[in-house]
């Protein structure tokens, strides 16, 4: 079933992520065990765009690759499956399998990614990442998430 849109304030109650590493601003789609749809305004203000390139900002790919993991935390953490981890779990990246970019993301591109489990073992999930920005495919990636209990 899908939920409504999810804002910044209840991504900061499932991430332990804060500025300048919090990169998903709201989450627009939810389809619990299945998938979600995030999104990220990228704005001049960034810190990395001082020196990811000066006079060419352009977004490095390991911060749209983290913001894909962010959102696929968030699938996880959202998720309501019984298994779950306590509140105070701690989600890592684990693993990453196939990223390929496509087009550089830049000031004033609104990322968006949809993020669906292809499969969980055990305490690891593995989920299909793809972030878009204007419809057009920038950045596609298999990612490897778990937990550690706190």
């Amino acid at each position: 079933m899908e939920q409504p849109e999810i804002d910044i304030y209840q991504i900061m109650e499932l991430l332990p992520h804060r500025y300048p590493m919090l990169l998903i601003d709201r989450i627009l789609e939810f389809r619990a065990n299945e998938s979600l749809v995030a999104l990220k305004n990228v704005t001049m203000n960034e810190p990395f765009f001082q020196g990811h390139f000066p006079g060419k900002p352009i977004m490095p790919g390991v911060l749209i690759l983290e913001a894909m993991a962010q959102a696929a935390a968030l699938l996880f953490r959202a998720d309501e499956e019984e298994s779950q981890p306590g509140p105070g779990a701690i989600y890592l990246f684990v693993g990453i399998d196939k990223a390929r970019f496509k087009r550089p993301v830049t000031p004033g591109d609104q990322l968006v990614f949809n993020v669906s489990i292809l499969r969980r073992m055990r305490r690891i999930w593995k989920f299909d990442a793809v972030a878009k920005v204007d419809d057009e495919v920038c950045c596609t990636a298999e990612l490897m998430c778990t937990y550690k209990e706190q």
